[in-house]
């Protein structure tokens, strides 16, 4: 045997069997406790759990009112205990914070708007629902008319209700869906524009993106509201509310254009030469080939766009405009509604709402990339 050759003559010791990694077990130790750092980092999160959520549910459930007529309800001399949320307050000042001051008697108008939306935008979200052409088409193009009509009034037999009567989740909403569907199409075209090699369009492009980039949403809203007047001619008159809705719709527009400009630049150079060997014109492949793919790389910032979008409708409040929050400030006012636990009970109902929305739209925005694959 040649003296290069090495043969093992006792056996090797058994490894250790190798840690589980499935079961409950295995998931906390590999997410939770799979090192030194992300066991540090486990416990300071469970401890900042801990400081957190139980005051918060004693606040919001255990010590809460659930029921009274008035601010003595809510006072903990009357109750004899610690009083946490006053929830008899929303109660009472519900339709204040949905409405606004739309008069009682034609709330069943805003009633029908929303549950008209809701009923076309649900299947419109679901990918199986079938007619999603006609579904768009109604969405956008028959309901926002037929919104107008119910909302305003003056058609029909309805009476007029003018928007500053307007208020609450209902401007809310209306600043919201607008912003969002105004300025998505409108995004487009401005990053379109930046990449068109037509010098007049590229800096036009430009100098509209870098202009309402650089002022701040709520110096925007107050050239809508009070300056824009001054430019107009005497016998032109323009809505308080629809000044504020081209000015939010005009500001996103700037950032989506940003968003959806860095969606066709990670488009590679080789999907606009393959169409062009396909014979495609420049619209086609914009159309067909280039801004499907860089719209599905952008779902996260677009969403993230929307989602600011949507937390931004408050500040309409500075312009006498009275949103949900500004509804909720108004109703604090009320001295019959006066206690200590009056204004975080109110701060936390309107926390919730918009958590509610912000979080549905991330949750979906989160199944449409799975569905499209939009990280691979």
């Amino acid at each position: 045997m040649s003296r290069d050759v090495f043969v093992r003559r006792e056996l090797q010791p058994a490894l250790p069997p190798p840690v589980s990694v499935s079961g409950p077990f295995g998931w906390l130790r590999t997410r939770l406790f799979a090192g030194p750092l992300s066991t540090v980092l486990t416990l300071a999160s469970l401890a900042a759990l801990w400081l957190i959520v139980p005051p918060l549910v004693r606040f919001l459930l255990i010590d809460a009112v659930w029921s009274g007529e008035g601010r003595e309800a809510c006072l903990g001399e009357t109750v004899g205990r610690p009083v946490g949320a006053c929830w008899p307050f929303i109660t009472a000042k519900l339709g204040q914070l949905i409405y606004g001051f739309y008069p009682a008697g034609e709330r069943w108008r805003v009633d029908l708007v929303f549950a008209t939306a809701l009923a076309l935008l649900v299947p419109l979200l679901i990918p199986p629902a079938p007619f999603k052409r006609l579904n768009a088409a109604l969405f956008f193009v028959v309901f926002p008319v037929a919104a107008y009509v119910l909302l305003v009034g003056g058609w029909f037999g309805l009476a007029v209700v003018e928007t500053r009567a307007w208020g609450g989740l209902l401007v809310t909403l209306v600043v919201a869906v607008t912003g969002i569907v105004a300025s998505l199409p409108l995004g487009i075209l401005l990053a379109l524009g930046r990449r068109s090699d037509l010098p007049a369009v590229r800096w036009l492009s430009v100098a509209f993106i870098e202009f309402w980039r650089g002022v701040p949403l709520i110096t925007v809203l107050f050239f809508a509201t009070y300056m824009l007047p001054l430019f107009l001619p005497g016998s032109w008159s323009i809505d308080n509310l629809l000044r504020a809705l081209i000015g939010v719709a005009v500001f996103a527009a700037a950032y989506m254009a940003e968003v959806v400009r860095g969606g066709l630049q990670g488009v590679p150079r080789a999907q606009y030469e393959g169409a062009t060997a396909l014979g495609l014109r420049p619209w086609q492949t914009m159309a067909l080939v280039v801004l499907p793919q860089a719209l599905r790389l952008v779902i996260p910032g677009i969403v993230n766009t929307f989602i600011g979008l949507f937390k931004d409708t408050t500040l309409v409040m500075i312009v006498a405009i009275f949103d949900l929050l500004g509804q909720l400030r108004a109703a604090f006012a009320d001295p019959s509604w006066a206690s200590p636990s009056t204004l975080y009970t109110g701060f936390a109902f309107a926390g919730l709402i918009y958590f509610a929305f912000c979080f549905g739209m991330s949750r979906y925005a989160q199944f449409i990339e799975r569905r499209l694959k939009a990280g691979r």
